[in-house]
Protein backbone atom coordinates (compact mmCIF):
# COMPACT_ATOMS: atom_id res chain seq x y z
CA UNK A 1 0.00 0.00 0.00
CA UNK A 2 1.32 3.53 -0.27
CA UNK A 3 2.04 5.13 2.42
CA UNK A 4 1.79 8.51 0.45
CA UNK A 5 -2.03 8.35 -0.92
CA UNK A 6 -4.01 10.85 0.71
CA UNK A 7 -6.20 10.08 3.73
CA UNK A 8 -10.42 9.60 3.58
CA UNK A 9 -11.79 11.90 6.29
CA UNK A 10 -14.09 10.46 8.08
CA UNK A 11 -17.38 12.19 8.86
CA UNK A 12 -17.76 11.37 12.82
CA UNK A 13 -13.83 12.13 12.93
CA UNK A 14 -13.91 15.48 15.01
CA UNK A 15 -10.32 16.09 13.48
CA UNK A 16 -12.23 16.59 10.24
CA UNK A 17 -15.08 16.00 7.94
CA UNK A 18 -18.68 17.68 8.88
CA UNK A 19 -18.82 17.15 11.95
CA UNK A 20 -15.49 18.36 12.91
CA UNK A 21 -16.62 21.81 10.84
CA UNK A 22 -19.62 21.50 12.94
CA UNK A 23 -17.83 21.49 16.04
CA UNK A 24 -15.36 24.24 14.92
CA UNK A 25 -18.34 26.69 14.00
CA UNK A 26 -20.08 25.92 17.39
CA UNK A 27 -16.71 27.12 19.04
CA UNK A 28 -16.03 29.78 16.88
CA UNK A 29 -19.69 31.22 17.38
CA UNK A 30 -20.41 31.06 21.14
CA UNK A 31 -20.42 33.96 23.19
CA UNK A 32 -18.47 37.03 22.54
CA UNK A 33 -16.07 37.55 24.62
CA UNK A 34 -16.67 40.91 26.71
CA UNK A 35 -12.81 42.07 26.46
CA UNK A 36 -14.64 42.97 22.20
CA UNK A 37 -18.25 43.33 23.18
CA UNK A 38 -17.85 46.50 25.79
CA UNK A 39 -15.45 48.42 23.11
CA UNK A 40 -17.81 48.04 20.55
CA UNK A 41 -21.04 48.87 22.53
CA UNK A 42 -18.73 51.76 23.59
CA UNK A 43 -18.02 52.83 19.87
CA UNK A 44 -21.55 52.48 18.77
CA UNK A 45 -22.53 54.88 21.61
CA UNK A 46 -20.33 57.27 20.77
CA UNK A 47 -21.05 57.09 17.25
CA UNK A 48 -25.18 56.80 17.83
CA UNK A 49 -25.06 59.03 21.04
CA UNK A 50 -24.85 62.79 19.20
CA UNK A 51 -26.82 61.77 16.68
CA UNK A 52 -29.53 60.99 19.08
CA UNK A 53 -28.68 64.11 20.64
CA UNK A 54 -29.40 65.86 17.55
CA UNK A 55 -33.19 64.30 16.94
CA UNK A 56 -33.88 64.47 20.51
CA UNK A 57 -33.01 68.24 20.87
CA UNK A 58 -35.00 68.87 17.76
CA UNK A 59 -37.83 71.29 17.64
CA UNK A 60 -40.44 69.24 16.02
CA UNK A 61 -43.31 71.42 17.07
CA UNK A 62 -42.06 74.16 14.58
CA UNK A 63 -39.69 72.03 12.17
CA UNK A 64 -42.00 72.87 9.48
CA UNK A 65 -42.41 76.35 9.59
CA UNK A 66 -38.58 76.88 10.03
CA UNK A 67 -38.64 74.17 7.00
CA UNK A 68 -40.76 77.26 4.91
CA UNK A 69 -38.66 79.88 5.66
CA UNK A 70 -36.93 81.69 2.78
CA UNK A 71 -33.60 81.50 4.08
CA UNK A 72 -33.48 78.03 4.63
CA UNK A 73 -35.05 77.29 1.41
CA UNK A 74 -33.14 79.36 -0.21
CA UNK A 75 -29.76 77.43 1.01
CA UNK A 76 -31.16 74.30 0.45
CA UNK A 77 -32.32 75.20 -3.58
CA UNK A 78 -28.60 76.29 -3.48
CA UNK A 79 -27.05 73.20 -2.26
CA UNK A 80 -29.05 70.77 -4.39
CA UNK A 81 -28.61 72.83 -7.50
CA UNK A 82 -24.80 73.22 -6.74
CA UNK A 83 -24.18 69.40 -5.58
CA UNK A 84 -25.94 68.08 -8.66
CA UNK A 85 -23.72 70.17 -11.10
CA UNK A 86 -20.87 69.53 -9.55
CA UNK A 87 -21.84 65.60 -9.82
CA UNK A 88 -22.48 65.90 -13.43
CA UNK A 89 -19.02 67.80 -13.94
CA UNK A 90 -17.07 64.71 -12.11
CA UNK A 91 -18.73 62.21 -14.14
CA UNK A 92 -17.76 64.35 -17.22
CA UNK A 93 -14.03 64.04 -16.15
CA UNK A 94 -13.91 61.49 -13.23
CA UNK A 95 -15.03 58.94 -15.54
CA UNK A 96 -12.66 59.01 -18.48
CA UNK A 97 -10.44 59.26 -15.77
CA UNK A 98 -10.97 56.43 -13.67
CA UNK A 99 -10.94 54.22 -17.02
CA UNK A 100 -7.25 56.02 -17.45
CA UNK A 101 -6.33 54.62 -14.61
CA UNK A 102 -8.01 50.78 -14.57
CA UNK A 103 -7.14 50.23 -18.66
CA UNK A 104 -3.96 51.94 -19.72
CA UNK A 105 -0.40 51.41 -18.27
CA UNK A 106 1.73 54.19 -18.16
CA UNK A 107 4.87 55.68 -16.47
CA UNK A 108 3.57 57.17 -13.11
CA UNK A 109 0.34 55.93 -12.91
CA UNK A 110 0.55 54.85 -9.46
CA UNK A 111 1.86 59.03 -8.86
CA UNK A 112 -1.29 60.12 -10.73
CA UNK A 113 -3.51 57.79 -8.70
CA UNK A 114 -2.38 59.29 -5.34
CA UNK A 115 -2.62 62.68 -6.79
CA UNK A 116 -5.52 61.80 -7.58
CA UNK A 117 -7.20 61.10 -3.93
CA UNK A 118 -5.16 63.70 -2.17
CA UNK A 119 -8.20 65.36 -2.12
CA UNK A 120 -9.73 62.48 0.12
CA UNK A 121 -6.99 63.39 2.83
CA UNK A 122 -6.70 66.84 2.54
CA UNK A 123 -8.07 69.23 4.64
CA UNK A 124 -10.85 70.70 3.11
CA UNK A 125 -9.64 74.36 4.18
CA UNK A 126 -6.12 73.81 2.59
CA UNK A 127 -7.95 72.53 -0.89
CA UNK A 128 -9.90 76.29 -0.72
CA UNK A 129 -6.72 78.04 -0.50
CA UNK A 130 -4.90 75.67 -3.36
CA UNK A 131 -8.04 76.72 -5.58
CA UNK A 132 -7.74 80.12 -4.68
CA UNK A 133 -3.75 80.20 -5.47
CA UNK A 134 -4.84 78.46 -8.77
CA UNK A 135 -8.21 80.33 -9.90
CA UNK A 136 -8.33 83.12 -7.43
CA UNK A 137 -8.29 86.77 -9.22
CA UNK A 138 -4.38 86.52 -9.03
CA UNK A 139 -3.99 82.82 -9.72
CA UNK A 140 -1.89 81.24 -11.78
CA UNK A 141 -4.89 80.78 -14.25
CA UNK A 142 -7.55 83.01 -12.67
CA UNK A 143 -5.71 86.11 -13.64
CA UNK A 144 -5.68 84.82 -17.43
CA UNK A 145 -9.60 84.14 -17.32
CA UNK A 146 -10.14 87.40 -15.76
CA UNK A 147 -8.24 89.26 -18.33
CA UNK A 148 -9.15 87.32 -21.44
CA UNK A 149 -13.09 86.35 -20.83
CA UNK A 150 -13.84 88.63 -17.96
CA UNK A 151 -14.20 85.18 -15.50
CA UNK A 152 -13.99 85.45 -12.01
CA UNK A 153 -14.62 82.45 -10.08
CA UNK A 154 -13.97 83.34 -6.41
CA UNK A 155 -17.45 83.90 -4.13
CA UNK A 156 -19.64 83.16 -6.81
CA UNK A 157 -21.86 80.36 -7.37
CA UNK A 158 -19.16 78.74 -9.65
CA UNK A 159 -16.98 78.73 -6.77
CA UNK A 160 -19.11 76.90 -4.86
CA UNK A 161 -19.65 74.25 -7.93
CA UNK A 162 -15.58 73.76 -8.60
CA UNK A 163 -15.14 73.95 -4.32
CA UNK A 164 -17.52 70.74 -4.14
CA UNK A 165 -15.97 69.26 -7.28
CA UNK A 166 -12.71 69.25 -6.39
CA UNK A 167 -13.32 67.68 -2.44
CA UNK A 168 -15.91 64.75 -4.36
CA UNK A 169 -14.61 63.71 -7.33
CA UNK A 170 -11.99 61.11 -5.76
CA UNK A 171 -15.41 59.25 -4.64
CA UNK A 172 -16.54 58.92 -8.17
CA UNK A 173 -12.90 58.04 -9.31
CA UNK A 174 -12.02 55.18 -7.07
CA UNK A 175 -15.97 53.67 -7.41
CA UNK A 176 -15.37 53.30 -11.12
CA UNK A 177 -11.95 52.77 -11.30
CA UNK A 178 -12.51 49.25 -8.60
CA UNK A 179 -16.13 48.89 -11.11
CA UNK A 180 -13.73 48.78 -14.06
CA UNK A 181 -11.03 46.42 -12.37
CA UNK A 182 -13.54 43.75 -11.57
CA UNK A 183 -15.18 43.65 -15.19
CA UNK A 184 -14.43 41.12 -16.47
CA UNK A 185 -12.51 42.08 -19.96
CA UNK A 186 -13.17 39.11 -21.81
CA UNK A 187 -16.50 40.98 -23.31
CA UNK A 188 -14.47 43.85 -24.28
CA UNK A 189 -11.80 42.04 -26.00
CA UNK A 190 -14.93 39.82 -28.17
CA UNK A 191 -16.44 43.12 -29.25
CA UNK A 192 -12.82 44.72 -30.33
CA UNK A 193 -12.13 41.43 -32.06
CA UNK A 194 -15.54 41.94 -33.97
CA UNK A 195 -14.18 45.27 -35.21
CA UNK A 196 -15.75 47.31 -32.50
CA UNK A 197 -13.28 50.67 -31.84
CA UNK A 198 -12.21 51.72 -28.30
CA UNK A 199 -15.22 54.06 -27.98
CA UNK A 200 -17.26 51.50 -29.41
CA UNK A 201 -16.72 49.29 -26.87
CA UNK A 202 -16.26 51.62 -23.87
CA UNK A 203 -20.26 52.94 -24.86
CA UNK A 204 -21.46 49.45 -25.63
CA UNK A 205 -20.07 47.23 -23.14
CA UNK A 206 -17.69 48.72 -20.75
CA UNK A 207 -20.28 51.32 -19.55
CA UNK A 208 -23.03 48.76 -19.33
CA UNK A 209 -20.86 46.79 -17.02
CA UNK A 210 -19.47 49.02 -14.57
CA UNK A 211 -23.22 51.12 -14.47
CA UNK A 212 -23.52 49.89 -10.74
CA UNK A 213 -19.99 51.30 -9.82
CA UNK A 214 -20.72 54.37 -11.89
CA UNK A 215 -24.20 55.16 -10.05
CA UNK A 216 -22.83 54.48 -6.65
CA UNK A 217 -19.73 56.50 -7.29
CA UNK A 218 -22.16 59.55 -8.51
CA UNK A 219 -24.34 59.26 -5.25
CA UNK A 220 -21.55 58.85 -2.91
CA UNK A 221 -20.03 62.27 -5.01
CA UNK A 222 -23.14 63.87 -4.90
CA UNK A 223 -23.38 63.48 -0.76
CA UNK A 224 -19.73 64.30 -0.46
CA UNK A 225 -20.61 67.74 -2.23
CA UNK A 226 -23.75 68.28 -0.61
CA UNK A 227 -22.03 68.48 2.61
CA UNK A 228 -18.54 70.59 1.77
CA UNK A 229 -18.21 73.40 3.90
CA UNK A 230 -14.39 74.13 4.29
CA UNK A 231 -13.31 74.50 0.53
CA UNK A 232 -16.65 76.11 -0.35
CA UNK A 233 -16.09 78.89 2.61
CA UNK A 234 -12.64 79.78 1.74
CA UNK A 235 -13.25 79.83 -1.91
CA UNK A 236 -16.21 80.92 -2.14
CA UNK A 237 -17.13 82.79 0.88
CA UNK A 238 -20.58 83.15 2.74
CA UNK A 239 -23.42 85.11 0.88
CA UNK A 240 -26.41 84.48 0.84
CA UNK A 241 -28.29 83.33 -2.32
CA UNK A 242 -24.82 83.21 -4.29
CA UNK A 243 -22.64 80.92 -2.26
CA UNK A 244 -24.18 80.58 1.23
CA UNK A 245 -25.00 76.40 1.06
CA UNK A 246 -26.52 74.48 3.87
CA UNK A 247 -23.55 73.67 5.32
CA UNK A 248 -22.59 77.07 5.70
CA UNK A 249 -25.88 78.34 6.90
CA UNK A 250 -25.99 75.57 9.52
CA UNK A 251 -22.90 77.12 10.83
CA UNK A 252 -23.97 80.46 10.60
CA UNK A 253 -27.33 79.67 12.14
CA UNK A 254 -25.64 78.21 15.14
CA UNK A 255 -24.17 81.23 16.47
CA UNK A 256 -27.40 83.26 16.25
CA UNK A 257 -30.22 80.69 16.14
CA UNK A 258 -29.34 76.81 17.38
CA UNK A 259 -32.75 75.93 16.58
CA UNK A 260 -32.47 76.96 13.11
CA UNK A 261 -29.13 75.24 12.79
CA UNK A 262 -30.65 72.17 14.26
CA UNK A 263 -33.31 72.18 11.56
CA UNK A 264 -30.50 72.65 8.87
CA UNK A 265 -28.80 69.71 10.22
CA UNK A 266 -31.84 67.42 10.37
CA UNK A 267 -32.22 68.24 6.64
CA UNK A 268 -28.39 66.77 6.18
CA UNK A 269 -28.77 63.92 8.71
CA UNK A 270 -31.85 62.38 6.66
CA UNK A 271 -30.22 63.03 3.17
CA UNK A 272 -27.36 61.06 4.84
CA UNK A 273 -29.37 58.02 5.32
CA UNK A 274 -31.38 58.15 1.80
CA UNK A 275 -27.84 57.97 0.80
CA UNK A 276 -26.69 54.93 3.07
CA UNK A 277 -30.51 53.02 1.97
CA UNK A 278 -29.49 53.50 -1.32
CA UNK A 279 -25.94 52.01 -1.23
CA UNK A 280 -26.92 49.49 1.45
CA UNK A 281 -26.41 46.50 -1.45
CA UNK A 282 -23.76 47.62 -2.79
CA UNK A 283 -21.15 47.81 -0.18
CA UNK A 284 -23.49 47.12 3.94
CA UNK A 285 -23.72 43.18 3.51
CA UNK A 286 -25.71 41.14 6.51
CA UNK A 287 -24.86 37.38 7.15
Amino acid sequence: MNSSAPKRLDPADPRGGPAGRRSANREVSGRPPWMLVLPAVAGLVFLVLPLAGLLIRAPWSTLVQRLAEPHVLEALRLSLVCATVATAFCLLLGVPLAWLLARVDFPGRRLVRALVTVPLVLPPVVGGVALLLVLGRRGLVGQWLEATFGITLPFTTAGVIIAEAFVAMPFLVISVEGALRGADQRFEEAAATLGASRWTVFRRVTLPMIMPGVVAGAVLCWARALGEFGATITFAGNFPGTTRTMPLAVYLALETEPEAAIVLSLVLLAVSVIILASLRDRWVSSP
